[in-house]
């Protein structure tokens, strides 16, 4: 069932939001109450988006951010707790990434980004107890600290198909301001995958918007990432006026959560091939349908067999790690929507699956997912760069997959020691202000209904701050 089935939850979540923006609000509005949006001859005064200016052209990029967050949750009914559960005692936590960007032209069709990164802080419990982890900033690893990394360091090479060339917005992971309108860009080295796969310009960026982890992602999309996100592999877009495909085979970890990747391509592998359809619902508004599969080759081990050698007494739990064996295969697919309905209005939606049999291995331990939302601009309170969206999701797993939690079994995100089993269902809220030149506050609300898959815990409430600078 997609429906809620605790009506009263669902009234008390959206009273609460409204209270607690409501009472919010004016403090938000007196920290930039020098700002002004004023209009002259019917044009908008342009607004920077960032503290520093960045040239509109040039061989090199140089920028960095900086985001923020601070999230707890109040105690709520847990009459029992696992290894891997969210812990039913109130907490708050703080989480904090540093981005630097950096990138130069080589020619006019070859690039070269490269990026550092820390992420420290925590998340609440760990970032453990939620399939729809509340904080997508959060390193799944507290051990790994907050040193800086390599997150990106790959060469894009444009290759034009055609004479037409059309505007391109110029960024930290794309330099050129335009580019041929039929082409094929070629993506090689460390990046993440959701830069070019699943993106959705409503619902996709935990910076400014929503910061559930399947808000902004496809939770039933186990995308290869090591443990910070990241993969190495090559990636092929083709682009015309409307319609694009693109196909990347990247390398998956050694383990389930692992910092390390596999590099044998033989017995330990990701294929992700994505349809991009440019057509509209609406007239004269602006919309988008990817059409996403993938499939994953990695040491993998079975909840059946896992689940069967806990039965017999082989093991004295069912532990899916013991039966791993490479060259394990999961597959699934995804659908995500955008589309513009009026001047600063957008919908977005998704829908995923994936076949469940073998260990949730890399993103999170989802393996249905269903999710609609949308974001509205401040226009209409003389606020045109503030933001306020909504979304709800519900997450699903497969029947061996809930069958191994109910059992007592662990996965990497997952394990109450028991579970009484109904969908997870999330809606988060946000309203994001400008601050100044470069500078955004967010709040932010989650209601978390049947929290880990488990309608005997929860549900809870986790509100948030945030601070983002781009600098």
């Amino acid at each position: 069932m997609l429906c809620w089935k605790r009506p009263r939850s669902v009234i008390k979540f959206v009273l609460l939001a409204g209270a607690f923006f409501c009472g919010q609000a004016w403090f938000l509005l007196s920290l930039n109450a020098a700002q002004n949006h004023s209009e002259r001859k019917g044009e908008k005064k342009k607004t920077e988006s960032s503290v520093f200016r960045h040239p509109s052209k040039g061989r090199f990029w140089i920028s960095a951010q900086v985001n923020v967050i601070t999230q707890g949750h109040p105690p709520f009914h847990a009459p029992y707790s696992g290894v891997n559960s969210l812990k039913p005692s109130g907490e708050i936590a703080t989480s904090e990434v540093t981005t630097l960007y950096t990138g130069i032209r080589a020619s006019k069709d070859t690039e070269v980004i490269f990026d550092l990164e820390s992420a420290g802080g925590r998340g609440i419990s760990d970032a453990l107890g939620l399939a729809g982890f509340t904080n997508l900033d959060v390193v799944r690893n507290p051990e790994l600290g907050a040193q800086p990394a390599v997150a990106r360091f790959f060469v894009r090479q444009i290759i034009p198909l055609g004479d037409k060339m059309v505007s391109a917005e110029r960024g930290p992971l794309s330099l050129a301001t335009e580019v041929p309108e039929r082409r094929l860009e070629i993506v090689a080295g460390k990046f993440s995958l959701p830069d070019f796969f699943d993106v959705n310009a409503a619902g996709g960026d935990d910076h400014l918007q929503f910061m559930n982890w399947t808000v902004d992602n496809n939770g039933a999309w186990d995308y290869a990432a090591n443990t910070r996100g990241y993969s190495d592999g090559i990636m092929v877009y083709y682009a015309s006026r409307s319609w694009g495909v693109r196909f990347a085979e990247a390398l998956m970890p050694k383990v389930a959560n692992g910092i390390y990747l596999d590099a044998d391509l033989a017995r330990s592998r990701s294929e992700n091939l994505e349809f991009e359809i440019h057509q509209s619902l609406l007239p004269g508004r602006q919309g988008t349908v990817r059409l996403l599969s993938y499939v994953n080759h990695a040491d993998m081990g079975s909840y059946r067999q896992a689940i069967d050698a806990y039965l017999v007494g082989e093991t004295p739990a069912p532990d899916v790690t013991a039966f791993r064996r490479p060259g394990r295969v999961k597959y699934g697919f995804g659908i995500n929507l955008e589309q513009e309905i009026g001047a600063g209005v957008r919908i977005f939606g998704r829908w995923g699956w994936n076949d469940g049999r073998n260990e949730s291995f890399v993103y999170t331990e989802v393996d249905r997912t269903l999710e609609f939302g949308g974001d509205l601009k401040g226009d209409c309170w003389r606020r045109p760069s503030d933001k306020v969206g909504l979304a709800l999701v519900s997450n699903g797993i497969s029947g061996d997959h809930r069958r191994y939690l109910a059992l007592g079994g662990l996965g990497f995100i997952l394990g109450d020691g028991a579970l009484s089993y109904e969908r997870e269902q999330i809606v988060e809220a946000y309203y994001t202000a400008r601050l100044t030149r470069g500078v955004y506050a967010s709040l932010d609300l989650q209601h978390v209904q049947n929290p880990g898959y488990n309608r005997d815990r929860g549900p809870v409430f986790v509100p948030a701050v945030r601070l983002h600078l781009e600098l």
